[in-house]
């Protein structure tokens, strides 16, 4: 397949007074992070939004303006690249030049106590009760590593179509605890030849998981007693800072070895406003179509596992893998669930 995408100017960031204006033009050609990005700089700028003001969300501004987190985590990075906002870990992100504020009336979630608050609860309450520093620093450590450790003996079956993303979970995916990872092809599930052997192996793993793309294909294929988890992938963050500062004058090539994961990382572009590319797309595994398409193109973009081929022979052209990885919710539920699993040892 080959995509080829029109890029038209726009100035999306005229006429902005208050949070309700912000918007994005899908038709403008101008990525919508940079879109968002000059938008909020002018609320900045114009001592609309004050030093130490909460923004918004991530999740609550995507589903806001109908655009990925992505796009509103890179708007996000290049006003803190500017100096323009501050970002707190466990906090969010806040206009910089004051001390974060509370309370704010127009700001999503800021009632939501941070992990900072959480932490700070647990040693007041210890305190409270008669417990030193110390001992609420041993207890808190011997706790983590009994939960770390009662982690790295449960098995999760991970389901995905493509098998890109599935050996990079079967790598990469260890849920910050040792979680063994099975990666399981959702084409050997439903049509393998190993089909009752597979099925088999996957119901007596501790939770099967799986994209929700494939969630209700897979629940029907495991049956009503095997529980599947549904998780959300996003792009990763670095991945689309790198797409995003590629020129637009030279074609860039997307090099996959399944046409699924192909259009999955079209997809993602498109949503991140990253589609002003003239992209070429290249699914074959023969190194004679790597050259052909590195023949063509300023920069390729790669599937996880492709990269070192052909960062070998592509020269000084930039190659970006482009990995998915489960967002921070997806995860929190994931872990929380397989805890709930081992308690039951």
């Amino acid at each position: 397949m080959r995509s080829n995408w029109r890029r038209i100017g726009t100035d999306s960031s005229s006429n902005i007074s208050s949070l309700d204006d912000l918007r994005v033009d899908r038709e403008s050609g101008v990525p919508l992070y940079l879109q968002l990005r000059d938008q909020m700089a002018q609320l900045i700028e114009m001592g609309i939004w004050l030093p130490g003001r909460k923004l918004p969300t991530e999740r609550h501004l995507s589903r806001r303006l109908g655009v990925s987190r992505n796009t509103i985590s890179l708007a996000y990075r290049k006003l803190a690249e500017g100096g323009l906002v501050q970002s707190h870990q466990g906090r969010g992100t806040f206009v910089a030049g004051a001390e974060p504020q509370r309370g704010h009336p127009d700001v999503a979630g800021e009632g939501d106590p941070s992990l900072d608050d959480l932490v700070d609860s647990l040693i007041g309450t210890a305190a409270e009760k008669g417990y030193d520093l110390g001992a609420v620093d041993e207890v808190f450590h011997r706790r983590l590593e009994e939960r770390r450790a009662r982690l790295a003996r449960v098995r999760a079956a991970f389901v995905e179509c493509n098998r890109e993303q599935l050996d990079y979970f079967s790598r990469s995916l260890e849920l910050g605890a040792g979680v063994h990872v099975l990666p399981v092809l959702l084409a050997d599930l439903l049509h393998g030849d190993d089909r009752e052997e597979l099925i088999d192996r996957v119901i007596t793993a501790d939770l099967a998981v799986t994209t929700f793309f494939h969630l209700r294909e897979v629940r029907q294929v495991l049956g009503p007693d095997v529980e599947v988890l549904g998780i959300a992938l996003d792009p990763d963050m670095e991945t689309m800072v790198e797409i995003a500062q590629l020129p637009r004058e030279e074609p860039v090539g997307l090099l996959c070895s399944s046409d699924n994961f192909a259009r999955r990382v079209v997809k993602s572009m498109c949503q991140s406003g990253l589609d002003s590319f003239d992209l070429r797309v290249e699914t074959s595994p023969e190194i004679s179509a790597v050259w052909r398409l590195l023949a063509e193109v300023g920069a390729v973009i790669v599937s996880p596992g492709r990269r070192d081929e052909v960062q070998e022979i592509a020269g000084d052209k930039p190659v970006i893998e482009f990995i998915y990885k489960p967002d921070a919710g997806s995860v929190n539920a994931l872990q929380n669930r397989l805890l709930e699993k081992t308690r039951k040892e």
